[in-house]
This record gives structure tokens, sequence and C-alpha cells, in this order.
């Protein structure tokens, strides 16, 4: 086990607190904080601190201590995950990630066509899926996957938005997956200038339906945000035909292939894939690929996954997809006696992960301890590495409530 040094990333949406907070930084901070990455990602990965490398370069010069003989074919060679702890102040692009053979093909395409890996219209820059989930630290609010279409249509009705008469009659025609297709193609497909016309109609029927404290103020009070913030973007309209999800802190959020979505504000940890295949639906100055888009979004309506986890006592986990499993370490109320905490520490929890593996703690400090007897410990704001050498690894935490996260691959959470 050894200390694993993340990297900030800056983005305009992030937060000057959130992060700044966790690693005990200046609050605010000089410029937006968003994302916190801690992995092999191939932009910035990770540091090791005590040697003096990053964690990319220890796995090309140990893929087998580092990820074990079985996992390092399996993923060949590279760590398979990526995770974050995100702070969003302002809502991220409208996206969708393709499957595993979308990926592969679109990889392939590209390639052959010769478009450069990093050129702003690669859609495909490597032919991985990039399935990911959240798990809120605070209040997390988003949008994601498509609603049920009759209830799009009764918000269009309330919204009352005579622009709009001729969308709201085609999905109540055809109330299903088919129509909220028809509908989106649509609207993401409209001329500038009708989109300049469409969307400050709907705007004024969003400001009308607050006032009037409507069924549907919440979803209104969302567009109404961002219209401000995105002006003239088809994307608005796109959002209107999608779920508006909050989590509570603790709740988890999958977004599968195909599942448009965006974050809108709050603090969760993410894992997702270690890809960067992104499909942009609006919400964006960058590249926004309609075709390609349409060929991956998936427009069967529902609610979105709300992972139920795993696990008893104060480790929970959450293993959707082949590329990672999370496991959410509780030591606070509910879940620890603080009296028990003496100067030996509180009962050990099995982690209950295998192969390489990443932990985070958010609050408090955490010890973890190999068979062996190793000990390792991390406290808020700080990370660590653990090898699949390292074998099984217990979790407890130091003087009083924690909590921590744990990334592994999802063979852990297949019992592989």
């Amino acid at each position: 086990m050894e200390t694993l040094r993340g990297s900030v990333r800056t983005y305009a949406w992030g937060s000057r607190t959130h992060l700044a907070e966790l690693l005990g930084e200046e609050v605010p901070s000089p410029h937006p904080q968003a994302e916190l990455w801690l992995g092999a990602h191939r932009d910035e990965p990770s540091q090791l601190t005590g040697r003096g490398t990053n964690l990319a370069d220890a796995l090309a010069e140990d893929p087998a201590g580092g990820l074990g003989p079985e996992r390092r074919e399996r993923w060949s060679d590279r760590l398979p995950y990526l995770l974050k702890v995100l702070a969003a102040e302002e809502p991220l692009s409208l996206q969708a990630h393709p499957s595993a053979e979308q990926a592969a093909a679109g990889w392939a395409r590209e390639e052959a066509a010769g478009v450069p890996r990093t050129a702003a219209e690669r859609n495909y820059p490597d032919p991985l899926p990039k399935p990911e989930l959240l798990c809120a630290l605070t209040e997390f609010h988003a949008l994601a996957g498509f609603r049920e279409a009759a209830t799009t249509v009764r918000l269009l009705q309330a919204l009352d938005v005579r622009a709009l008469e001729h969308h709201t009659g085609l999905l109540a025609a055809q109330p299903d997956g088919d129509g909220l297709r028809a509908v989106f193609t649509t609207w993401i497909t409209l001329p500038q200038r009708a989109v300049d016309e469409l969307v400050p109609a709907l705007l004024d029927g969003c400001v009308a339906h607050v006032r009037a404290r409507g069924e549907f103020t919440g979803e209104a009070r969302t567009l109404l945000d961002l219209g401000e913030r995105y002006p003239g973007d088809a994307g608005v309209l796109a959002a209107l035909l999608l779920n508006r999800v909050t989590l509570a802190p603790g709740e988890c959020l999958y977004q599968p292939a195909g599942s448009p979505h965006s974050y809108l504000s709050g603090a969760g940890v993410e894992l997702m894939a270690n890809s960067d295949n992104v499909l942009r639906c609006g919400l964006t100055p960058k590249h926004v690929d309609v075709p390609e888009l349409l060929r991956v979004l998936d427009f069967a309506p529902g609610l979105p996954t709300l992972l139920r986890g795993e696990g008893k006592g104060p480790v929970t986990r959450y293993a959707p997809s082949e590329f990672f499993t999370l496991a959410r370490c509780d030591f606070e109320e509910g879940h620890l006696d603080e009296a028990a905490i003496d100067e030996a520490g509180a009962e050990p929890a099995d982690l209950g992960l295998e192969g390489p593996r990443i932990v985070v703690t958010v609050r408090g400090s955490v010890r973890l301890r190999t068979a062996g007897g190793r000990c390792h410990e991390v406290s808020q704001g700080s990370a660590a590495w653990i090898p699949a050498c390292d074998g099984p690894v217990t979790i407890a935490p130091v003087d009083g409530p924690a909590l921590a996260f744990a990334a592994a691959d999802g063979l852990s959470g297949r019992g592989g």
C-alpha cells in the first residue's frame, strides 16, 4: 500500500469550496475545482508519493504485481477504472456514452478515416465503453434518462407553450421510445433560427408555471437555469425530455450505455470505466455529432437506475459493471459506536475487494491493514493505492467517525 496523490481538474463548472475543504486548502479556491482524479488515466495519472513516480508508470513496470496475473491479461495491462471526487456548481454538458460494441466500431471507423485522436471532432479516442456511477456526498441534482412519454406530455401541456403544441401532439399520439426519438431528433436538428425562437417561448412558459406553483415547478426551474446559462442551445429543449433526479447523500446513480444525462449541481464520488468516449447532446460549446449521437442514444423511457448496494455493517458495495466496483465505507452515525474506539481502534471491516484498489477518505481518517499486518492510514482528502499483490485488506476508522470509498474492478463484485 502506498499514498496516492490525485490531481485537481479546474473546469469552469466546478466549485470553489468543496474540493478545497476536502483537501485542506484555502477556501475559496482561486479557480473553480471540478474533479479530483485518482487513477492511471493517460492524461494525468496520479502520483505515488513515496517513490516519485506515477501510477501509470508503476503499472507498466510491474503489471503482474499491480493488477494480478489474471487481471493483467483481462485488462491488457491497464487499470480499467478512474475514481473521481466531483463538485459541480454549474451544469455539465448533456451527454451519453457508447456501448462496448459501439465504442469498438466507432474507434475503428475513425482510425481508418485518419481522424487524429486529439482532434476536437473525434468521438472515439479509445475503443472502450464508459459506464459510470455517482454516489452523492451532498444533495445532488441531475438529469438522467428519458422520462416516461406520457408524463412528458403532461409537462408540455402544463407549460402551455403554443410553439410546442405540434410536438406535444406528436408525442401524445406516440407515447413511447419511438415518439421520444422523433421529438428529440426534431429538436436537436432544428435550424438555429428556429431554436432562437422556440427556447425563449419555452422559458416564458416556465416562468408562468413557476409563478403558478404548478406540478412541474422543479423541472421548470431547471429549464430556466439551463436557458440562462446556454442561450440558443438546443440542449435546453432536449432537457425537457429527461428525468430530473435528486439524490440524497449516500444514494448512487448509474449511467449505462446510451443514457443521456447531465449533472446539474452537488458533490459526489464518481467511478467510471477508464475511457474518454463522450457523445454530447448539447449544453456545451464542444463538438456535437448529431448522427453519431442518435446512433448511440437509448430512447427507452423509464426511471433512472438507482443502485442498491450489497454488504453488511459499514461496507456497502456497488458492482454494476465489469469495469468497476465501488465500496462505500461508512463509519459514521448509525454504523459506529464511538465509545468502542479505544487505543486499539475500532473493529475492522473486510473491504471485500480484490485486485488493484484505490481508497479515498472524504471525512475523518481510516486505517487499512493487510493480512500480513502491514497498515496504512488514509486521512481526509488523501488516497491510497493497494496493488493486487497486497491481497485482502480490512478497513477501520481512526479516532472517530469516518467516510471512505474504495474502487476496484468489476470482477471483485462478481466474486473474481
